[in-house]
């Protein structure tokens, strides 16, 4: 009921957010379903069937990528103060967003269901003939188990994968914690047990006030602060070298110089934040997608009987040519934050100004929310590209309306994804837009600088997307 409440009281950009991912589920389910027809039109060739069902992956796999971007986007369901004493703590948030996820999938599953029985003609009686019948299969009663377990795959894939990544982390232990350098006061190295609050070292007059209590303290007392060791009395006369009486203060007032070098601040004052790693899936990334690839030009170049049929009017290959192509796309994805890391070092080498700085800062900072996404963007972009039929090429059928609708459910799902994530980098640094906007920063120069990082992200994935994609077109072409 409360999932409900909040989708219904959602602003609408977010249920905007929302329909985007039921349309995509919706044509995901469409896709499942037209299996489900093909194979039981096609009751003697299963291995056909099984490959409709394994083509349908990618655009499940992009619903789900697309699900979950919403739903870390969406402000109803964020921790706030408050909320965990109404019983709304971020378990039941987690849950929460994971109902709605689920809800948002299960409406598109539910359109998609009708708009294939009414294709079929279980609603108006007159189903589609033509092409349109080998996956309708509208001479043979639908079953309806098997649909409805086709059409529950994206709500509960989509829904798990937004509780598992929403989950609430309980904070690690101290002795996993990476260990900061503790500094003590003006930068003496070292750890105290001692507290003292903030600024007393410094305080106007403090030393001379301990100078002070020192000089008023009693012998017990000044031999204490000087570890014991005792003191002749003033008041019995002159010393053992008879150099008359001494003062007092002499004695504790080297207590405090002792003190200085020994006592630091306390341990939440005197660390200093660790600098955050750069993304460690760079090396991996480029060489899983050099590797991928070399198998698809070694696959090429070799004659093999074992081609893989592909979508309608697409080149057909080896087998080897699609594990090459997963490879490469998975590459590519795994390089892309660690290359968005590396361009934000780069545009603020040799001494940036302000522009530069805040650009390169913000692009490494967001490297890893930001770099994902565009790195999947520019492996469907790829694939796309190499998928495509030549004008050259032996193939001169058009592109079926599956294939079309598959090819539109996963470049529109990463795309909107990317654009998620962007959002989400947005609302993650809001707080030090305000700060820098409170400091008296033009917003001209935050607007140049996000542009700056478009243009730098753009500058580099752009010829990288199509010299990968020209490499993997490369072993198709041939054929």
């Amino acid at each position: 009921m409360l999932a409900l409440r909040l989708t219904r009281g959602a602003h609408p950009a977010v249920q905007l957010r929302r329909l985007l991912v039921a349309a995509a589920s919706a044509g995901t389910g469409f896709l499942l379903l037209s299996a489900l027809g093909y194979a039981m039109s096609h009751p003697d060739s299963p291995a056909a069937a099984t490959l409709r069902l394994a083509w349908c992956a990618p655009p499940l796999a992009a619903t789900i990528h697309l699900a979950v971007a919403v739903a870390r986007t969406d402000p109803g369901t964020r921790p706030r103060p408050g909320l965990a004493a109404a019983g709304l703590g971020p378990g039941r948030l987690m849950l929460v967003s994971a109902t709605t996820t689920a809800l948002s999938c299960l409406l598109g599953s539910m359109l998609a269901l009708l708009v294939f029985l009414h294709l079929r003609g279980d609603l108006t009686g007159m189903p589609f003939d033509g092409d349109a019948s080998q996956f309708l299969a509208a001479d043979s009663p639908l079953p309806l188990p098997a649909a409805l377990t086709l059409l529950a795959l994206t709500p509960a894939l989509a829904s798990a994968a937004v509780a598992m990544l929403l989950r609430p982390r309980l904070a690690a232990p101290a002795t996993t914690k990476a260990k900061a350098r503790p500094y003590g006061r003006f930068g003496v190295s070292g750890r105290s047990a001692d507290r003292e609050t903030f600024g007393a070292y410094g305080r106007f007059g403090a030393r001379l006030r301990d100078a002070v209590r020192g000089g008023a303290t009693t012998p017990d007392t000044a031999s204490a602060a000087s570890g014991g060791a005792t003191t002749p009395d003033p008041a019995s006369g002159a010393s053992q070298n008879g150099s008359g009486p001494q003062a007092p203060a002499s004695a504790p007032a080297s207590a405090p110089a002792e003190e200085d070098g020994s006592r630091q601040a306390p341990d939440d004052l005197a660390h200093f934040p660790v600098p955050r790693k750069p993304p460690a899936g760079l090396p991996w990334g480029i060489t899983i997608l050099t590797a991928g690839l070399a198998v698809e030009t070694y696959a090429g170049r070799v004659t093999a009987d074992d081609t893989l049929a592909l979508p309608t009017a697409l080149p057909t290959g080896p087998t080897a040519v699609l594990v090459g192509w997963v490879l490469a796309a998975v590459g590519l994805a795994l390089a892309a934050p660690g290359l968005a890391h590396l361009c934000g070092r780069v545009l603020q080498a040799v001494r940036p100004g302000p522009l530069r700085l805040l650009a390169g800062r913000g692009l490494m900072a967001e490297a890893t929310r930001i770099g994902r996404p565009l790195g999947v963007v520019c492996a469907v972009a790829a694939a796309v590209y190499a998928m495509a039929p030549r004008p050259d090429s032996a193939a001169t059928a058009a592109i079926g309306p599956l294939s079309a609708l598959g090819a539109t459910v996963v470049a529109g799902a990463t795309v909107t994804t990317l654009f998620m994530a962007a959002l989400e980098a947005r609302q993650a640094r809001a707080d030090t837009t305000a700060a820098l906007l409170r400091l008296g920063a033009p917003t001209a120069m935050l607007r140049s600088a996000a542009a700056l990082r478009a243009g730098v992200l753009l500058a580099v994935f752009g010829p990288l997307t199509l010299v990968v994609a020209e490499l993997a077109a490369l072993p198709l072409a041939a054929r």
